[in-house]
């Protein structure tokens, strides 16, 4: 049983998925059509990506990025906005959890040696905030998205024209809560920047480029991995296991549990008539209770509306610690640092993510 409840703490997302998968295969026994649950594609592209992603922060060059950009920064209110920004951005790119795994420690590091400690909570929030709002904008910025433009067959125009928008609002709302860190005179002496590993560099960065054409559907998910699987294990074999593949277990169960639901015509009628009308809300709520990924999962076999779905499952990573996971990675990193005091943490954490989902909420309401 200790190894049970360590193993919840550690991965809740997939026990509860697990679970669920379980418990639905007593009432849709095992038999050929499991095979067609699972989406090959998304789950190659996503262990594809995690993989580039590494290799990309095995080069140094997030970490490169951010030495450079916060040593030009002349305040505390400066120092902020550069690692809301970091974050906010790279997210369309890295995915929002890299990007909080990479730059919260190094907020903490860098208001460490300006000597502005006092602001940390309210960087770490707003950090939290802007990776999962600027990973909305992008296919391959978080897994639910990845996922639903690739079930919904999406165009990239399509998607962009979905998310862009509140992107772009969400993008301001974040700047401007930096606005209320102090104007506060601070310097950031770093010490000798990282040394950026430029052959890692350029090979991660073409297999980058292979995973967004095969994003865009201009290159096949079976030729990307093939290509991807003989490069590495030329050149990079231990890299081959970085990905995180209880994510991808995840990913796996809730494909079981969602198709088995799908196969039960009571519960998959009541899903659907909830759903209908009210996806946005309904993606939102669900977020909140099992994460915004599940929710995708869960939620999409019983909708073709795309769109809402689409944007409740982002909006809704805000609000709840849970909604996101990506906001238990940057809780647990500001909790290792000194003096964390997690109460008020947990308080203006709250605070701001209700805050904007209310505002955003409202904001796709008016449009």
């Amino acid at each position: 049983m200790a190894h049970v409840r360590s193993f919840v703490r550690r991965e809740p997302a997939l026990a509860v998925a697990l679970l669920a998968a379980v418990v639905s295969c007593f009432f849709v026994p095992p038999d050929g059509a499991y095979l067609d649950y699972l989406d090959l594609r998304t789950l190659a592209l996503l262990y594809a990506l995690m993989v580039v992603v590494a290799g990309l922060r095995k080069a140094e060059l997030f970490e490169v990025l951010a030495h450079y950009v916060c040593l030009r920064a002349r305040s505390a209110r400066a120092i902020g906005l550069i690692l809301v920004c970091l974050c906010f951005f790279s997210a369309m790119f890295i995915t929002n959890d890299v990007a909080l795994l990479t730059f919260v420690p190094f907020a903490v590091v860098v208001l460490g040696m300006a000597g502005q400690e006092k602001a940390l909570i309210r960087v770490v929030v707003l950090q939290t905030v802007a990776a999962n709002l600027g990973s909305m904008l992008t296919p391959v910025g978080n897994p639910q998205n990845l996922y639903l433009y690739s079930y919904y067959g999406l165009s990239i125009r399509t998607f962009l024209a979905a998310t862009g928008p509140v992107w772009l609002l969400s993008f301001l709302l974040a700047a401007a809560g930096c606005f209320t860190l102090p104007r506060t005179p601070a310097q950031v002496f770093l010490g000798e920047a990282p040394t950026l590993d430029r052959r890692s560099l350029t090979l991660y960065t073409a297999l980058f480029v292979l995973c967004l054409l095969t994003v865009l559907r201009l290159l096949s998910w079976p030729l990307l991995l093939g290509i991807l699987l003989a490069v590495l294990l030329v050149l990079d074999r231990k890299n081959l296991l970085s990905a995180d593949f209880m994510l991808l277990l995840t990913f796996v169960a809730f494909f079981v549990f969602a198709g088995n639901l799908g196969r039960i015509e009571a519960l998959a009628g009541l899903l659907r008539g909830l759903l209908q009308g009210r996806e946005y809300l309904t993606a939102l709520l669900t977020s909140q209770v099992i994460s915004n990924v599940p929710a995708a999962l869960l939620l999409s076999g019983f909708t073709g509306s795309a769109r809402p779905l689409l944007l409740g499952v982002n909006v809704g990573g805000l609000g709840t610690p849970i909604a996101s996971l990506a906001s238990l990675i940057s809780m647990k990193l500001y909790s290792q640092s000194e003096g964390a005091h997690m109460g008020k943490f947990l308080l203006e954490f709250t605070a701001v993510n209700v805050l904007l989902l209310l505002l955003l909420s409202g904001f796709l309401a008016l449009i």
